[in-house]
């Protein structure tokens, strides 16, 4: 039985490879460009987890997000958060309704724009703590609680929270308790001379193109469990635990870098490790690969790892950020281990071949 499961789920890979390709090809009508952002979102999608994407104004993250969440047949929602906005602004809340049959007065609950398949968070950093934190429940819980009653999520569920790293005047920074609950954070960066010039010539005539579903909600659920049942090598494990421990300053156990004993003040945790092994999952997945690869975590690494990172005084005093800091301990840690690659499990695990 569980042969047959894995056979299927191999047939299921080689056609997301297809699907994949389309998925790209219908989100391209409208974005040009930032293929490694849509691949990085991808990868968060098939693996269920929430992502922050960083960049200054006018990048399209908001336009990327609802092109994708047509592309995928999936229910849109954007949450401006200003410094107003309220938990219950969010989440939902209860009124009190006459029921026309019987004369009686009923509380009754109004879903909130959390209710959708993809949640665009615009501008997260605009709104206090309090308002912040509304969307712990529902990112963790894949729920929402209100008046005592608990309300489900619909799946696919996926947050997607924007901010903008310049302006900091009358903001309100994530807590690293909250952002840990963020599987990647990706960094949206300025398009190149050429496909800026392509947005300039597409944005500027009265010409609009249709984006065509390539997939819908029960196919996507069906790849997340997929994703999940990939099997990983004990060598690719331990590749991923070596690349996230040893960024813990902290740490008793073991060597830690004297570089990130100089620029770190505090490591990633433990969901650093289940999410480097769950993106490098769906990395193999989407490549139409049913085994992982050490590549595949190392892939991973900087959106995993860069807002679990805390670098201290001395590393922004010499401008060191937390994507020099992994970019040097991936280059530190190599992916073979001598002796190691001679295990046949973790030779295949060493190649993408």
């Amino acid at each position: 039985m569980a042969e047959d499961q894995q056979q299927d789920d191999k047939a299921a890979v080689a056609r997301l490879k297809t699907a994949q390709d389309k998925l790209r090809a219908e989100i391209g009508k409208v974005i040009v460009g930032q293929e490694q952002v849509i691949d990085e979102l991808l990868l968060a999608i098939f693996s269920r987890g929430h992502c922050i994407l960083e960049g200054v104004p006018g990048l399209a993250k908001t336009l990327l997000i609802s092109t994708l969440a047509r592309a995928m047949s999936l229910d849109f929602s954007r949450i401006q958060f200003t410094p107003d906005l309220m938990p219950s602004d969010i989440t939902g809340t209860e009124v009190i309704q006459e029921n026309k049959s019987t004369g009686e007065r009923e509380l009754k609950f109004l879903p909130g724009p959390i209710f959708a398949n993809f949640v665009l968070a615009d501008e997260i950093n605009r709104t206090p703590p309090k308002t912040q934190a509304a969307l712990l429940e529902a990112m963790q819980e894949r729920q929402v609680t209100a008046g005592g009653r608990k309300h489900t999520l619909e799946a696919p569920f996926f947050v997607l929270a924007t901010q903008n790293p310049i302006e900091q005047e009358g903001t309100y920074p994530l807590p690293e308790a909250q952002q840990d609950r963020f599987m990647f954070k990706i960094l949206v960066n300025y398009p190149k001379r050429d496909e800026e010039r392509a947005i300039v010539l597409a944005t500027t005539t009265d010409v609009s193109k249709t984006v065509e579903p390539v997939l819908n909600a029960e196919e996507i659920l069906a790849l997340q469990a997929i994703v999940r049942r990939v099997p990983v090598a004990p060598a690719v494990v331990d590749h991923a635990l070596d690349l996230v421990r040893q960024t813990r300053v902290k740490d008793l156990e073991g060597e830690i870098p004297e570089f990130v004993r100089r620029y770190v003040s505090w490591g990633a945790g433990p969901r650093a490790s289940q999410y480097l092994i769950l993106a490098a999952k769906a990395r193999a997945v989407v490549q139409g690969r049913y085994h992982v690869t050490m590549d595949d975590v190392r892939a991973a690494a900087l959106p995993v790892l860069r807002h679990r990172i805390l670098c201290n005084f001395a590393a922004e005093a010499e401008g060191v950020t937390p994507d020099t800091v992994i970019e040097k301990l991936l280059e530190q840690t190599p992916a073979a281990a001598g002796a190691l690659s001679k295990d046949p499990q973790v030779a295949a695990a060493l190649s993408d071949n």
